[in-house]
């Protein structure tokens, strides 16, 4: 990929990202210890195939070339990690390797940048480069260079560690999953932050569409609050909304105003939609049936089939959820239909929000294996 006529480049680490790590001594020093990491060898070669990245292979092998580690047993291994991504038309445009034990502290070790030089001359655009590895060293060698970090490891340890280590900022993306690198490579984050002040509310959202279905509330109304964390939960898409409102007015400002954000958020975080599925639907709930039919078009339209026999659920009243999702399917610019029958309404009411939130995760589902414009318009 080249930004202002300046390069980009890719540099993956080897041992636990491209090939499983042997978990005794950590050598892989003989072809019994070698075993592709899953999903690897497609991914790789769909990101050589179809975007531009260098790639650059960066692997500490500790004492490379000494007693400890001769390197006729290094090479056999390597040699066929090499062949069998060639094979597939992935080839490594540099291969750095740093032979040096951990504890010489030698600046040629990573998160050491002493053997990148050339990268950091100003022929390439670091800022839009990446590393990935499998270790924190990883993530500080991006940090180090000025590139970002995709740090593969479980997103919920992976975050954790990196918060602690105060790595935050140069990690661009947490995940153990080749698919979803290759993914985040070619078709970016997909995440929004919009913020709407008015004389009622204060609404700040931000939402990561590819996230772990984590959620930040904070409305003022418990029961608003607990249904929108139902979006959060079980759409997958990471959620923040932080909500100042007129309540002492009523909740009228606060319930309808956050579905403008919220719907806001989303058509931002969506981009251009390449490779979405576009549409979503369904879920039962105890004593309720619940249906939500999402069309992520481009156009606003909200049928409603629901009737409600209580004035309040909690602290919300039952007749906000109508402004609520018409206000969301106008921001969002979506199709919404929604019917749910039941006779719990406590039930009811979570179960739309559930199924909407399904809805939210089956239409947002990205195939950037096939990225295309889910319409004939080409446009939506």
């Amino acid at each position: 990929m080249t930004t202002d006529n300046k390069k980009t480049a890719l540099f993956i680490d080897r041992d636990g990202t491209l090939v499983v790590e042997p978990p005794v001594d950590y050598q892989l020093d003989s072809l019994d210890k070698f075993k592709f990491i899953p999903g690897v060898i497609r991914n790789l070669a769909f990101i050589a195939e179809t975007l531009d990245y260098e790639l650059v292979m960066v692997s500490n092998q500790d004492g490379l070339g000494t007693s400890s580690f001769p390197t006729e047993d290094f090479l056999p291994p390597q040699q066929l990690l090499l062949e069998t991504l060639a094979g597939e038309g992935v080839r490594f445009d540099d291969i750095i390797i740093d032979t040096s034990f951990p504890h010489e502290n030698k600046p040629t070790r990573k998160p050491g940048t002493a053997l990148l030089g050339k990268y950091m001359t100003g022929e390439y655009d670091l800022s839009a480069s990446y590393v990935i590895g499998d270790r924190l060293t990883d993530v500080m060698l991006a940090r180090n260079l000025g590139a970002r970090a995709i740090y593969f490891a479980p997103a919920c340890r992976g975050r954790e560690e990196v918060d602690k280590a105060g790595l935050a900022e140069c990690t661009a993306l947490i995940t153990d999953d080749w698919s979803r690198i290759a993914d985040f490579l070619r078709g970016g984050s997909r995440t929004a932050h919009v913020h709407r002040r008015t004389a009622e509310t204060d609404i700040e959202v931000s939402v990561d569409l590819d996230g772990d279905g984590k959620a930040d509330i904070g409305t003022g109304l418990g029961f608003f609050d607990h249904m929108l964390s139902q979006i959060a939960r079980h759409s997958g898409i990471d959620l923040t909304i932080k909500v100042k409102g007129d309540l002492w007015v009523d909740e009228h400002h606060t319930i309808e105003d956050t579905a403008i954000v919220l719907g806001a958020a989303l058509k931002k975080a969506l981009g251009d939609k390449r490779g979405i599925e576009r549409y979503g639907f369904v879920l039962p709930m105890d004593d309720c049936d619940c249906t939500v039919a999402i069309d992520f078009g481009g156009r606003s339209w909200l049928l409603w089939d629901v009737e409600f026999k209580r004035e309040k659920i909690g602290d919300v009243p039952t007749e906000m959820f109508l402004h609520f999702f018409k206000s969301l399917s106008d921001a969002a610019a979506m199709n919404l239909y929604i019917s749910a029958h039941g006779d719990n309404e406590h039930h009811k009411i979570e179960g739309i929000f559930k199924a909407l939130a399904r809805s939210i995760r089956a239409a947002l589902r990205r195939d950037v294996f096939h990225y295309r414009l889910p319409s004939t318009k080409g446009l939506l």
